[in-house]
């Protein structure tokens, strides 16, 4: 029996607060490390070895997993998927800021919106919630705004970064659609993320080898520290809690709440990086803050 979604309650929304915040950390943490280990392989070793726990996992509680049980092929588009996402990350990090990438990967609510209101109909959204999400792109514009002066850097390199990481965002899009679309919507979290966690790992960790990242490689306490954070807290526990709300929220609400990630992306980065922010910041963040709300309005 397939399970009724529902908007967020107050406990989802402290939930993906939470997630928020971690995940603006991520791409600090990747930039942070990148001195000793290259983003492809951070990114690759970390989704092997969350998928290794998730393994564990299944096994510790017995839940069983099946190649039957018609999640083989969304599966394995999901982890495709899921890998191509982060291989425009790890390469678009090279050319732009922490900051920059959170900015351009979290335009994936946007996409997923327009994805979910035209293939799914449960997720079908209101003029309300329209006007959250437009509310809500604009803040996050608003406030990245004073970042993107590029007159001290190759205009170029900064492109193809924020290029990459727009097409990471619709990569991101095209999973979470994928897997409302797919049997995977019905699958245990475990399941979804192994087959994610499982692909990125292969594809990336293959393709740092055959670039020769694979060697070039200085384990310094912040890489350890780094590959840690990715790995357990980041890959492992905050996508299993993400696929875990995927199962009981509607997935456009969930997406548009994630528009608060990019905000503490740059607040770490100002903190950890020594990146700049203009006094437009606050600004945005409001009109971010009212977009969420009208986005969970439950009025059509």
């Amino acid at each position: 029996m397939k399970m009724t979604r529902k908007p967020l309650d107050a406990f989802a929304m402290l939930l993906l607060t939470g997630l928020s915040v971690l995940w603006g950390l991520q791409q600090v943490a990747v930039k942070l490390a990148l001195p000793g280990m290259s983003p492809l392989m951070q990114i690759g070793l970390r989704s092997a070895i969350a998928a290794l726990l998730v393994c564990g996992l299944i096994r510790w509680r017995s839940s069983g997993f099946s190649l039957r049980d018609g999640t083989f092929w969304p599966g394995i588009g999901a982890g495709a998927l899921f890998a191509t996402e982060f291989l425009c990350v790890s390469i678009g990090l090279q050319y732009t800021t922490a900051s920059h990438m959170s900015v351009f990967l979290y335009t994936a609510p946007v996409f997923t919106v327009l994805g979910l209101h035209w293939l799914v109909p449960g997720e079908r959204l209101g003029s309300m919630q329209w006007i959250g999400v437009f509310a809500a792109f604009a803040g996050m514009a608003l406030a990245f705004s004073n970042g993107f002066d590029t007159s001290a850097r190759d205009w170029k390199d900064i492109l193809l970064g924020d290029a990459l990481g727009i097409l990471g965002g619709i990569f991101w899009a095209a999973t979470t659609v994928l897997i409302r679309r797919s049997a995977l919507s019905e699958a245990p979290p475990t399941t979804t993320l192994l087959y994610q966690l499982g692909g990125a790992g292969v594809i990336l960790l293959a393709l740092a080898a055959v670039l020769g990242q694979a060697t070039a490689i200085s384990m310094t306490g912040i890489v350890w520290a780094s590959l840690f954070f990715q790995s357990v807290v980041i890959a492992f526990i905050s996508f299993l809690a993400w696929f875990w709300m995927l199962r009981r929220y509607l997935a456009s609400r969930i997406s548009v709440f994630s528009f608060l990630t990019p905000l503490f992306g740059v607040g770490f980065g100002v903190l950890l990086l020594n990146d700049p922010v203009g006094v437009r910041f606050a600004g945005g963040a409001a009109l971010v803050l009212v977009g969420i709300v009208l986005v969970n309005l439950r009025g059509r």
